[in-house]
């Protein structure tokens, strides 16, 4: 984890998961707009509240909100000082900026929908008459290798494996039926994936280098919304299941609580527990708490690697 960029898809990662919200649904007739970033929650004050506002924060696209849920105040603090500097360490070549500009032109200049669709449909065609047939087994297979990964897991327990074996379980149905080749919503997706590049008002790679922490989150609620409506458009809507959400504190003893979250998925029901901690005041996932210690530690561990080479140019001069 070298920079923010990777520090909060790495969280929103996290918290997406937690709240395993995936519902199949008939397609949308019109895609709605991508909902600008809320403010952030504000701390929650029950370790029911503290999950609802997470949830709250992905319903909205609050990617700055789910951020401030997830992670404790000071390292939120640290993320947004460290933005601009760690965001633009790398250099780019002016390749990159050509591919960049170049695809943004593709995305956005009038009339892309039709022009991507006229590159998209041969492609269309070709994956149904040669691979189509192969998508069960495949699906089959990575269910199998998916699920056994699952069950070996040290990290979950017996209740959290069967849950997660059986949203497995829904996704893979729900794999098989979806019709990825068909016209109509490929025609529908590159027209959310259009206005989505619209809506970044991005043209330049140094503009997207250029935005500051809180200018980033907001981009990325926009990119978020754009592909929650691509997914809904092949029958997954995670506002819905986000909107079926119930949780209840099941106990809480000091810095410690358990929570049982309810959800509708695939038009099943679901039901799990999840373990929160208090620090600093303020409620997070256990899980979530320790996997980020876990990354951070590693961090640490490279930076005291590097450190001894990094430090010989300066020496040097």
């Amino acid at each position: 984890m070298s920079s923010p960029l990777t520090r909060f898809a790495f969280v929103v990662a996290l918290a997406a998961a937690a709240v395993g919200c995936n519902q199949q649904t008939a397609a949308p007739t019109a895609a709605a707009p991508a909902a600008a970033p809320a403010p952030a929650p504000v701390a929650a004050a029950a370790p029911d509240a503290a999950v609802l506002a997470s949830v709250k924060a992905l319903r909205t696209n609050n990617v700055a909100g789910l951020l401030e849920n997830a992670l404790p105040a000071a390292e939120v603090t640290k993320m947004k000082a460290d933005w601009t500097k760690e965001i633009n360490k790398d250099p780019v070549s002016e390749e990159d900026r050509h591919k960049f500009a170049e695809q943004m032109i593709k995305l956005t200049a009038p009339g892309a929908e039709d022009k991507l669709y006229a590159e998209l449909e041969p492609q269309l065609k070709q994956f149904e008459q040669q691979s189509a047939q192969q998508m069960p087994m495949m699906i089959a297979m990575g269910q199998g290798f998916i699920q056994s990964a699952i069950q070996q897991s040290k990290e979950l327990n017996d209740q959290q494996k069967q849950q997660t074996t059986a949203l497995i379980d829904a996704t893979a149905k729900w794999a098989q039926t979806a019709k990825f080749t068909d016209a109509a919503l490929a025609k529908q997706a590159i027209g959310v994936i259009c206005k989505t590049a619209r809506d970044l008002n991005l043209k330049t790679l140094d503009e997207a280098r250029a935005l500051n922490y809180d200018q980033a989150m907001q981009k990325a609620g926009i990119v978020l919304g754009g592909l929650k409506q691509v997914v809904a458009l092949y029958g997954l809507s995670m506002d819905n299941a986000l909107d079926s959400v119930k949780v209840e504190t099941v106990s809480a003893n000091g810095d410690a609580a358990k929570v049982k979250v309810t959800y509708t998925a695939f038009d099943q029901p679901f039901t799990t527990e999840s373990d929160l901690v208090k620090v600093d005041g303020k409620w997070y996932s256990k899980q979530a708490i320790a996997q980020w210690a876990k990354a951070q530690e590693k961090e640490q561990e490279m930076a005291k690697v590097a450190a001894p080479a990094g430090s010989e140019p300066a020496a040097a001069k």
